[in-house]
């Protein structure tokens, strides 16, 4: 028997739609990045993004456990000497509560080329509307 090895112009690519209303960040942020890696397929192969489009709503509302609001830190760097910038998620969640899962989420994803391909399927709205009705996406069960 011989390897099936996904092509990147074979591979048929699904919307789904994930509402994180109340949900926790870790066990979405998994899902979603399983889903973006294209592990939910038969067809998944390591080297081949083989995965499907994600559009989450209701970013605002996502739960965090413990203290993290306030204990969990995010960093980041102009650039430049002593450019580091550290803001609490509290204050991030105010101000880009899509920012806290876009992090957790691309932080699950392997660590080359791909990734970057594989981010850019994820679409992140605060609110419970998204302008992506024409992909009729299908509701993603957690």
């Amino acid at each position: 028997m011989k390897t099936q090895v996904a092509k990147k112009e074979e591979v048929s690519r699904d919307w789904y739609l994930i509402d994180v209303e109340n949900l926790v960040l870790g066990r979405v942020a998994t899902r979603i990045a399983n889903v973006l890696r294209g592990k939910n397929k038969p067809t998944f192969t390591p080297s081949v993004d083989t995965g499907d489009f994600v559009i989450v709503v209701n970013a605002e509302k996502i739960a965090l456990t413990g203290k993290k609001l306030s204990d969990k830190m995010y960093y980041s760097h102009s650039g430049y000497p002593g450019g580091i910038k550290s803001t609490n998620a509290g204050k991030l969640m105010e101000k880009k509560p899509d920012e806290i899962l876009r992090q957790a989420v691309k932080g699950m994803l392997p660590k080359n080329k791909l990734a970057r391909h594989m981010i850019n399927k994820l679409k992140i709205y605060s609110g419970p509307v998204h302008p992506h009705k024409a992909q009729q996406p299908k509701p993603l069960g957690l």
